[in-house]
Formats: structure tokens, C-alpha cells, sequence
């Protein structure tokens, strides 16, 4: 789950690199299946225990939060990624495109939780 959360925001991150750049670093960040798996191991763990889902959701949301807050601490501390995220002062900071893109990487989670189960 940690690993999709970071591959979200390395996405965000490479949708703002030259094509060769961000080919490459989409190549790396493809699913190997290993979703497809985890998928039905926590699936199959639910339904032995239902009381599993709970912890596990509840694991989920404070693993989302932890990593948004160390993302948004990322971004503030390196000028030259918030610069390419929010552009530079000639260009005008766009702040409000760093909360949409947590907000896609938060929906990506939200797909995650919903595909293992975990759906609140």
C-alpha cells in the first residue's frame, strides 16, 4: 500500500518531466501483477475475519495520512520540485494544482481501498 502511495506521487511528479524522462520513470513504475495478488490475499484474509477489514482500513488511512504529510514536507523542502510542481515566480505559484494532485493521489488510494475491501 505505501509502495502505490509513493508510485502515485512519482507519477504526478513525471507527468512534469520531458517524455523521455517520464517514459522512462512510468516504465519503472508499471504493475508487476503484484497488486492482483495482494488484492486477494487481503480479500481472502477478510473473509476468514472480518475484524481483520477494520484494522486494516484503519492501518490504511493512517499509512494515506503519514504519507501525504511527508510528501507535502518533500515538496516544500526542495525548491526545485515545488518549482516544477507549482511553477516559479516568473510563471506564478499554482498552489491550488498541488491540492489537486493530492487529491488524485488521495482518489487513488480511496480505488485501492475499495478494490481490497477496505471501503469505508
Amino acid at each position: 500500500m505505501g509502495d502505490s502511495i509513493a508510485s502515485d506521487f512519482y507519477r504526478e511528479v513525471a507527468a512534469r518531466l520531458d517524455s523521455d524522462t517520464r517514459a522512462l520513470v512510468l516504465s519503472v513504475l508499471d504493475d508487476t501483477g503484484h497488486g492482483n495478488f495482494a488484492v486477494e490475499k487481503v480479500r481472502a484474509a477478510i473473509d476468514a475475519d472480518p475484524r481483520v477489514g477494520g484494522r486494516l482500513a484503519l492501518w490504511a488511512r493512517r499509512l494515506m495520512g503519514e504519507a501525504l504529510s511527508q510528501a507535502q514536507r518533500v515538496v516544500a523542502e526542495r525548491d526545485a520540485l515545488s518549482t516544477m510542481l507549482v511553477g516559479g515566480v516568473a510563471d506564478g505559484f499554482d498552489l491550488a494544482e498541488v491540492g489537486r494532485m493530492f487529491s488524485r493521489i488521495t482518489e487513488a488510494h480511496t480505488k485501492r481501498m475499495a478494490a481490497l475491501g477496505l471501503a469505508a
